[in-house]
């Protein structure tokens, strides 16, 4: 059980460098080796949750029905959440970007019954949901106007409605059935795709979860080329159902903010979503595993209405469709389609302690595969990284991920990660994106270094972050004002320590932002001014009780 050796390790009075590559080589084959399928929120181990996202660690309470069935239980989860002015929110699943304080509590139970597996978990969230001074309202109407040209094609409110937030969620529950490595099932859980552990570009647990039907493998499957795994899944996005900030605004006598609605007029329609993600370990290549993701998303309307007004019919399975826009049969379809594809590589080395990883992903079809080689640069978000177990039980990570556009978007513009012209919410749900936390047009370093001392963990980084570049060149071009870049400077602390019962995760965050939301007030003496920082506090903090 990987629970119980986790917490033997962890509880050692004497925490040697032989526990950590132990502890490092269970990390490595549920995380960082074959495995490219991880719910966040249930597969991380615990020593290593910097954010304190839901785990589901149970209580063993043994057979029952004849000693066919299984019953556990699991530990009762408390997080809460505080910004002093502003959201920080990373990877934090059904949190919300939030001022203040918001917390969620989470309890459930787990079961199975021969090849069928239940888990209920539901989660309750309260969020303070303060006012905060969020898109500058001293910019020029035209920077407004190119700021809801942005907004208008994506779900990213900045403020969740104006009162207290108090919901209960399904959370991370599911039904499935099981046979041999296979499984399919309904699920609410997260999930998280690819080898990165801060910014997934495709997948990840930076939004609530959605329903979804899952048809994966539950462990790898070894054929004579060597190891694969899959997870196909389909499911429902919805709506935030908020407007950006000022949505009366207007502009050479237009009001820029345009209503969510597809195609048919319907307003916040949910999406019909499938994505797929496969990976492949070669037989002959020890530690190399290869992976391909691909997501597409449009609105249930079209679908239900079987696009009747357009040429075509619809495609149940586009995951399994034409990679390049070139064998596209109808042109209808494609406008109307959001979708994203990208490979990953990862290098592990157990016995050196080392994970090395790369992801390379495009928001935008090529026409065919002259196209991607030729402008291999359009439209694509990349992340690189490392992960190292160091002497004296110290352990380092290091991330960089770049989401901003590259020089071709001056001849052939791709749009922002996430965006799109057609499907207006854009890759989102529950108005928070889908994939890499720091969200469209922004890049990231992320570098961290943990060091453990009998049962806790003690960890420093710096994260430093490029918010939304697309938009700010698309902004500021014409005034060729290089001072506003939005800068943040977020340096962590981290501390986590197992008791007898109970299990401790916090974070602390210093976040530092240089001109913030783009603020600078302009000087006739000197043009070079500094621009409007801003310093803001972050605190998380998870508690775990252990009921047996």
């Amino acid at each position: 059980d990987r629970v119980i050796i986790e917490k033997q390790i962890l509880s050692a009075e004497n925490l040697s460098l032989n526990n950590i590559d132990n502890y490092e080589l269970i990390k490595f084959k549920q995380i960082s080796g074959d495995s490219v399928l991880n719910s966040s929120l249930t597969q991380y181990p615990l020593s290593y949750k910097s954010l304190g996202i839901i785990n589901t660690d149970y209580s063993n309470l043994g057979k029952f029905i004849s000693g066919k069935g299984e019953l556990k239980i699991s530990s009762i989860n408390l997080i809460s959440e505080f910004n002093t002015k502003h959201p920080y929110n990373r990877n934090n699943g059904s949190f919300v970007p939030n001022k203040g304080y918001q917390q969620l509590i989470s309890f459930g139970f787990y079961t199975s019954i021969g090849p069928l597996k239940i888990q209920f978990i539901p989660e309750y969230h309260y969020a303070d949901n303060k006012k905060y001074n969020g898109f500058w309202e001293g910019h020029y109407p035209i920077i407004w106007q190119k700021r809801y040209n942005l907004w208008n094609h994506i779900d990213i409110p900045e403020r969740f409605g104006k009162k207290r937030i108090s919901n209960f969620m399904l959370g991370q529950s599911f039904v499935k059935f099981e046979f041999k490595n296979l499984s399919l099932g309904i699920s609410n859980e997260n999930l998280w795709w690819g080898p990165s552990f801060r910014n997934s570009i495709m997948m990840s647990n930076q939004s609530r979860s959605f329903p979804h039907i899952s048809f994966k493998t539950e462990n790898p499957v070894n054929t004579f080329l060597g190891k694969f795994e899959w997870q196909l899944v389909t499911g429902k996005l919805e709506s935030s159902t908020f407007s950006p900030p000022n949505p009366d605004y207007t502009f050479a006598g237009t009001r820029l903010y345009v209503p969510k609605t597809n195609q048919l007029g319907q307003l916040n329609d949910w999406r019909y979503f499938q994505g797929i993600v496969i990976s492949y370990s070669p037989k002959w290549f020890n530690g190399i595993t290869l992976g391909f993701i691909r997501w597409s998303q449009v609105y249930s309307e079209l679908i239900k209405a079987n696009y009747t007004w357009m040429q075509g019919k619809i495609n149940y399975f586009p995951v399994f469709g034409n990679l390049f826009r070139q064998k596209d049969r109808f042109a209808d379809l494609e406008q109307e389609t959001d979708q994203a594809a990208g490979l990953f590589i990862k290098w592990t080395y157990p016995k050196d302690k080392l994970e090395l990883y790369f992801e390379y992903h495009f928001n935008d079809a090529k026409l065919n595969f002259r196209d991607l080689l030729l402008d291999s640069d359009h439209a694509r978000g990349t992340t690189v990284g490392l992960k190292k177990v160091l002497s004296k039980n110290y352990y380092l990570r290091w991330e960089w991920t770049q989401l901003e556009q590259s020089a071709s978007r001056l001849i052939r513009n791709a749009g922002s990660w996430y965006h799109h012209s057609r499907v207006r919410h854009g890759f989102t749900n529950f108005g928070e994106v889908m994939g890499a936390g720091i969200g469209p047009g922004s890049n990231s370093h992320y570098i961290s270094i943990d060091k453990f001392e009998k049962n806790r963990r003690l960890g420093l980084g710096l994260e430093i972050i490029d918010q939304h570049n697309d938009f700010y060149y698309y902004a500021f071009e014409d005034s060729n004002d290089f001072r506003r870049y939005w800068k943040d400077l977020n340096f962590h602390f981290n501390y986590s320590q197992n008791f007898n019962k109970f299990s401790i995760n916090l974070n602390f965050v210093f976040n530092k932002s240089l001109n913030y939301q783009w603020e600078l007030v302009d000087s006739i003496e000197d043009y070079y001014v500094r621009g409007k920082d801003i310093n803001n506090i972050h605190l998380n903090a998870k508690v775990c009780y252990f009921i047996f």
